[in-house]
């Protein structure tokens, strides 16, 4: 007897497994590189690296990171209304592939191109893909929550498995000497370092297009208004967009080749203030386009999720920037004649996700059985106060520092030094993680039930909206921990996650009364969905 397809795949619609498959392929490869990126652009270039200081890495990372979420925006929107969430993921596969290829290849000027592609690639695949996974269930199909739990386990094999990357191919003496074997410059490591995500991606692509037939009916069409007046507008908006990013960009570059070189500085504050001037701009058409009271409510809860998401991307994503550099430089890494680089330790992160996800699903059940469980607020509220705890463990590590060197702690840069225990970062890990279960996975579900049909996938790339702001703010603070050091940089995390902390606590029975009054739609209670990238 034939199984039934929409139990498939663990009880799941079978179109699951495509999707679980490909973003499994998609984390690896977009996290492979992440997790050795910052290494390879401050490695002397003696090494194969780039050179570059701590602040302008900094600069580079806040920009490129936050644009890899930032263009889930458009790339929801151009889903929802002309491709479809299917052709977009399939559009965002070949960019991403076609970016870490020009990464990969033995030429500097392909550096920045190539990051601008995966950007772009990863605008087109990211919000649409998670949206699939959400239209293969109907709205009270009590399966959600859980198919989304298990495409979560794909993102975090793939992303914990990224990490190896760095560890044998980037960063790997053992693999440096293997070329030196086969008479290649050992230098080249880097290069291939940023092809096996290529390939990896690649691998993503062709699993999604053999298996897109499993997917039924989800991200196959868009959303077309059929009002022609409608239609004809949104036309009109695409058009604009493109013209608008060929006039920003051919003019910039004008302006930097033939009047006067535009810094990386003055860039870098130019896109925040687009940041913040995207995210007005979105809740204010959100508001102004709702078609009804009810769906302002909704709009109204997405905006303490958007602020949650912030603070939380603002120190998780810390891992690629401040938080590695720390671990190359101040963590011992030698253990028993045998050297840990320092990208191994974003290994703890997804190792937990994978331990903790099931005690998190298991707690937030059990307290729902007894109607004890908290709303998606106070979980994002509970996930900053994790936020704190996890920078908070990192005070004593500055002041060991200071104890052993006899020198200033609060400065990250003072050589020569004397490192500290690895202790430190892996809890500091293991705590963030927590909150990671407690903001990601919540927030992702809650906005993809407040989303209405037609806005699903704009609603998603909202959502990475506010990664992109946490992204941009990540980068910032690796160049301020570099100017200003480390203690100044902790205690700033410490008391903005403490007071958003407070204000979520305070807001959330308002959220949850206004949500339930009249009959309207109440916040949903997730378990867990996705992490950013562990992306999330």
């Amino acid at each position: 007897m034939a199984r039934d397809p929409d139990k498939a795949f663990f009880g799941h619609p079978r179109g699951l497994s495509t999707l679980f498959f490909t973003e499994m392929w998609e984390r690896l490869s977009y996290y492979g590189a992440r997790t050795f990126l910052a290494f390879f652009m401050t490695a002397p270039i003696a090494l194969g690296g780039r050179g570059m200081s701590d602040s302008a890495t900094g600069t580079v990372m806040a920009l490129y990171l936050s644009s890899v979420y930032l263009l889930s925006l458009p790339g929801g929107w151009i889903a929802d209304r002309f491709l479809g969430q299917r052709k977009a993921v399939i559009v965002g596969g070949i960019g991403i592939t076609l970016g870490n290829t020009m990464l990969a290849l033995p030429i500097d000027a392909a550096f920045y191109p190539g990051l601008v592609v995966i950007a772009l690639g990863t605008g087109f695949l990211k919000p649409n893909i998670s949206t699939i996974v959400g239209q293969l269930y109907k709205p009270d199909d009590p399966r959600r929550d859980a198919g989304f739990t298990i495409y979560y386990m794909g993102i975090n094999i793939g992303a914990g498995a990224a990490p190896l990357i760095g560890m044998l191919v980037a960063q790997s003496q053992g693999f440096r000497k293997f070329m030196a074997s086969h008479d290649l410059d050992p230098n080249l490591c880097w290069k291939a370092a940023f092809a096996v995500p290529a390939i990896g991606m690649a691998f993503g692509l062709v699993q999604f297009i053999l298996g897109r037939n499993k997917l039924g009916e989800a991200g196959l069409h868009p959303t077309i208004p059929t009002e022609p007046a409608k239609a004809s507008r949104d036309r009109k908006i695409l058009t604009a967009i493109a013209l608008g990013i060929v006039v920003l960009v051919g003019g910039g570059l004008a302006i930097h080749t033939f009047v006067h070189p535009i810094s990386k500085g003055l860039l870098q504050n130019v896109f925040g203030v687009g940041l913040v001037i995207a995210a007005v701009g979105v809740f204010v058409g959100f508001f102004k386009g709702a078609r009804d009271h009810e769906e302002k409510k909704r709009v109204t809860a997405m905006i303490p999720l958007f602020v949650g998401a912030i603070a939380f991307f603002t120190v998780f994503e810390q891992a690629s920037t401040t938080m590695s550099l720390f671990a190359e430089r101040l963590i011992h890494r030698d253990y028993f004649g045998f050297h840990v680089v320092a990208s191994a330790y974003q290994f703890i992160n997804a190792g937990f996700i994978l331990l903790l996800a099931p005690v998190f699903a298991w707690l937030w059940l059990k307290l729902g059985k007894v109607g004890k469980e908290p709303s998606a607020v106070n979980k994002f509220a509970i996930g900053t106060v994790f936020t704190m705890l996890s920078i908070l463990i990192m005070l004593p590590a500055l002041a060991t520092i200071g104890q052993v060197e006899g020198i200033n702690p609060n400065y990250s840069f003072a050589f020569p030094f004397r490192t500290v225990s690895p202790n430190y970062i892996i809890i500091f890990y293991i705590i963030s993680t927590c909150s990671e279960l407690c903001i990601s996975p919540v927030g992702l579900s809650s906005m993809s039930k407040l989303a209405p049909a037609r806005l699903a996938g704009m609603v998603m790339g909202t959502w990475f909206l506010g990664t992109a702001i946490g992204n941009y703010l990540a980068g910032r603070a690796a160049q301020l921990s570099a100017s200003e050091g480390y203690g100044f940089l902790f205690w700033l995390l410490i008391i903005a996650s403490a007071v958003i902390a407070a204000a979520l606590f305070v807001i959330a029975p308002m959220i949850r009364r206004m949500l339930a009054g009249g009959g309207g739609p109440t916040l949903p209670k997730a378990t867990v969905v996705e992490s950013p990238g562990v992306e999330s």
